[in-house]
């Protein structure tokens, strides 16, 4: 139960990134922004919504057990991409979206986790995906989910260092 908790506390937090995109997104439009690699958002979600589905599906039916060092360990894992997440919307500030769009004029964010990496966000989506199912041994949906979010970003990030290098 405390596992169905906390994957459901992770699709409620996925839910306020949601509100926060679609606030953002309408400012960022308002100021002429251009939005990249549309085509490939929808496939984005379906993965997305597919881990929290998963997790839950295979804990379930193959009656994945709680091995308390590596659960308790991914735990803290989830709980670190959270506050990365949070940090690199806090440090974004309007600019921070789930869809890649540029608004002309704006100088790249260089502070926050942005000092240190292009693309920390990613770090966060990466740790999680592999973290959340393997707190319940839920290791098929993290190989599964891994390895499509490997294929997802090398699409993503290159259509998002395109967008950024032609602002």
């Amino acid at each position: 139960m405390a596992y169905v908790l906390l994957v459901l506390a992770v699709a409620g937090e996925r839910l306020a990134e949601l509100r926060v995109a679609r606030r953002n997104a309408a400012w960022s439009q308002a100021r002429g922004a251009r939005e990249h690699g549309r085509e490939h958002y929808p496939f984005m979600v379906v993965l997305h919504t597919a881990l929290l589905v998963g997790c839950l599906v295979e804990v379930g039916v193959a009656d994945r057990p709680f091995i308390p060092v590596l659960g308790w360990t991914m735990v803290a894992a989830v709980a670190a991409a959270q506050a990365l997440r949070w940090w690199c919307i806090r440090t974004l500030g309007r600019q921070w979206n789930t869809r890649i769009l540029v608004v002309p004029g704006l100088p790249l964010v260089d502070r926050g986790p942005y000092r240190w990496l292009r693309h920390p966000n990613y770090v966060a989506v990466v740790v999680e995906g592999f973290a959340l199912p393997l707190v319940h041994s839920a290791w098929v949906t993290a190989a599964v989910f891994t390895a499509a979010n490997a294929a997802l970003l090398t699409v993503r990030i290159r259509a998002e260092n395109t967008a950024l290098a032609d602002a």
